[in-house]
């Protein structure tokens, strides 16, 4: 018998549920992989070029930091410049179908991209938005 009811049923928890994530290093990619694990679709968007830091950390598993494949499992990913036009063309369609969004970028940043919960709530009122900071937005650890 399966440990979990919702796996005998074919269902976990949070199937069904659509995260998209704008985020990097350890709390964010930590977060939504618990969602992940619940049953959850997590879409990790990345920056051209660069993606998450984390993916050089080393090249353990075949190539990849086994620190992002452990981060990241059962996510899909893909890159945007959200300072493009055509990349926050593709990001708002990604909004109009989520439940979720979570961002972890530097205190600031997601206001200026205008992915600021307040912002978000005007255009996708029933949106969840959540914001992962290591260290706070305001403070000398800011």
């Amino acid at each position: 018998m399966p440990e979990h009811p919702e796996e005998a049923l074919g269902r976990l928890p949070l199937s069904g549920v659509t995260v998209v994530s704008v985020e990097q290093a350890v709390a964010a990619p930590f977060a939504t992989r618990q969602l992940a694990d619940l049953g959850a679709r997590v879409i990790k968007v990345e920056r051209p070029g660069e993606g998450d830091f984390a993916r050089r950390y080393d090249t353990t598993v075949h190539g990849q930091s086994s620190y992002f494949v452990w981060l990241n499992r059962s996510k899909e990913s893909l890159t945007l410049d959200l300072k493009s036009d055509a990349g926050r063309a593709v990001l708002e369609q990604l909004l109009g179908n989520a439940d979720v969004f979570v961002q972890n970028l530097a205190p600031g940043a997601a206001a200026r991209l205008g992915l600021d919960a307040p912002t978000l709530a005007k255009a996708h009122p029933s949106l969840i938005c959540c914001t992962i900071s290591g260290y706070g937005t305001s403070g000398p650890w800011a």
